[in-house]
């Protein structure tokens, strides 16, 4: 449970060179394009090679994508219905359907369910959430993002394949899955380990730095959206989803608590660098990893008293 120590305290260092005048203004930003161009490249090359395909195991590797499916529609009628910035739906595409589930993900499902529970954390995590990450929130940014003069226009075709072809992550995808049956050398491993053990420190450095308690009253209304969909609307569709394959099970708990995580760091990050309402992105990621230190063990504890009456 280190890590959540660790977490903590990424943020508060963020928070308290908020209040330093000796970083500037957009020190926030520059943390984030050292992730997207350094260390999420690297922490993509690292992890790729490591997927092992298997048919036996479809549920943790189907349902994030599945949630995808439910939650853009979701999110798409919420952006017309309370009429959201272009910015604003941007932002929400890319965090809300994308958890926590490696960082936070795999200390808490080894504290709930053991060194058991890590399998099926993984395959939720690199078929899911990660790639999930690298090609649908890639896509995202490239559309929504801003261009040079700040105002949000939707790309020509041209423009939008040229973005996401050129994104570092993506072209760190590429290469991953054209090397998967190569073994990298053993000192560029490393080198690849020591870039991608940053990922995280930085983020939530960067995201401390841009977490504002006193949010804008027109980005009030989407965290609150996105903390309820991610902590309570998504785990209780996917309790639906497993009731069926039986609530005891090991592979079904695991994917319904990875479900229930709170927003991926590094989709915030990306939503960051590409303009996309960049406080709102950092705090529902620094409110979600909060407040869900209460709404886990409630739904570990749910599933469990569900378990036995079923």
């Amino acid at each position: 449970m280190a890590n959540f120590l660790f977490i903590a305290g990424y943020l508060l260092i963020g928070l308290l060179l908020q209040r330093s005048r000796q970083f500037p203004q957009n020190t926030g930003q520059i943390l984030n394009a050292y992730v997207i161009y350094v260390a999420l490249p690297a922490l993509v090359l690292q992890k790729i090679p490591l997927l092992e395909l298997s048919t036996a195991l479809v549920i943790p590797a189907v349902v994030p994508w599945l949630l995808l499916a439910l939650t853009v529609p979701l999110l798409l009628w919420c952006s017309r219905r309370f009429q959201w910035s272009r910015s604003t739906t941007g932002a929400m595409l890319i965090i809300v359907p994308l958890g926590n589930t490696s960082f936070v993900g795999f200390p808490m499902i080894e504290a709930f369910f053991g060194p058991a529970g890590i399998p099926f954390a993984l395959l939720y995590d690199q078929l899911g959430s990660f790639l999930i990450l690298s090609i649908y929130a890639t896509i995202i940014a490239a559309v929504y993002s801003a261009d040079p003069g700040g105002e949000a226009r939707r790309p020509s075709a041209w423009q939008l394949t040229k973005k996401i072809v050129t994104f570092p992550p993506f072209i760190a995808l590429i290469v991953a899955l054209l090397c998967r049956s190569i073994d990298y050398h053993a000192a560029v491993q490393r080198f690849i380990d020591s870039l991608a053990v940053t990922l995280v420190p930085v983020i939530m450095v960067a995201v401390g730095f841009q977490l504002k308690f006193r949010l804008p009253q027109e980005d009030r209304g989407p965290l609150v959206g996105a903390l309820l969909i991610k902590l309570v609307l998504t785990p209780l569709v996917v309790l639906g989803l497993m009731w069926p394959f039986g609530l005891d099970q090991l592979v079904v708990q695991v994917t319904l608590l990875e479900a229930a995580m709170p927003a991926m760091i590094s989709a915030g990050a990306l939503a960051i660098m590409a303009g996309l309402a960049p406080t709102l992105a950092a705090a529902i990621v620094g409110y979600g990893i909060v407040f869900c230190f209460l709404t886990l063990p409630l739904w570990f504890w749910l599933v469990n008293q569900l378990a036995r009456i079923t």
